[in-house]
């Protein structure tokens, strides 16, 4: 009994720390299972604000994760990267090309660095990303500003961590690929506010 009034507690205690921070959460809902995300506007405003208006707009209804970078995929002379990438690129590509690019915020003016469960916005060059995003697998410094992973060395835009579901990610990171890409795709039913 005393074990259950002490879960019970602490149960309670975290979820209102939670709540109290104001943060806004995020879930994907896929069919694998859930993914609960916490978001950092204050460090990272435009791409949080960008991110929850495609949200709001319904964008991610039916969407995918896609791409998987393991460390058996990536050339044997490259650095190696851990991660899962989704979005809307493989279901919806004429909505993903049609979103202007949010405004680069970089890891050093952020101060979220690549991680264990970061998520981050997937781009080509700075100010180029948009709907199509990827969630960290282990510390991926090489992704972070100044990192080696990134010919430009301007890094990846990261704005929230997975706090919810980590189990999931990793479960539709070990899924079937070929050539960085899941065969099949994992759906991506819809991406909800919390």
């Amino acid at each position: 009994m005393k074990n259950l009034i002490i879960f019970l507690f602490a149960t309670t205690f975290f979820s209102c720390q939670e709540k109290r921070t104001g943060l806004p959460h995020i879930e994907i809902q896929t069919e694998k299972g859930e993914i609960e995300l916490e978001l950092y506007p204050q460090q990272a405003p435009k791409t949080v604000a960008a991110f929850l208006s495609y949200i709001d707009s319904g964008y991610f209804n039916n969407g995918s994760f896609y791409r998987v970078l393991n460390l058996e995929n990536q050339p044997t002379n490259a650095p190696k990267t851990e991660l899962i990438q989704g979005g809307i690129w493989k279901t919806n590509v004429k909505l993903a090309m049609s979103i202007n690019g949010i405004p680069h915020e970089t890891t050093k003016q952020t101060g979220i660095l690549h991680t264990d469960g970061v998520i981050s916005l997937a781009r080509s060059g700075p100010g180029t990303a948009g709907t199509e995003f990827f969630i960290c697998i282990g510390k991926q410094a090489g992704l972070d500003y100044g990192g080696e992973n990134v010919p430009d060395r301007q890094g990846y835009a990261t704005f929230g961590r997975v706090v919810k579901g980590m189990s999931i990610v990793r479960k539709i990171y070990r899924q079937k690929e070929n050539d960085q890409y899941f065969k099949p795709a994992v759906a991506i039913y819809t991406i909800v506010r919390k």
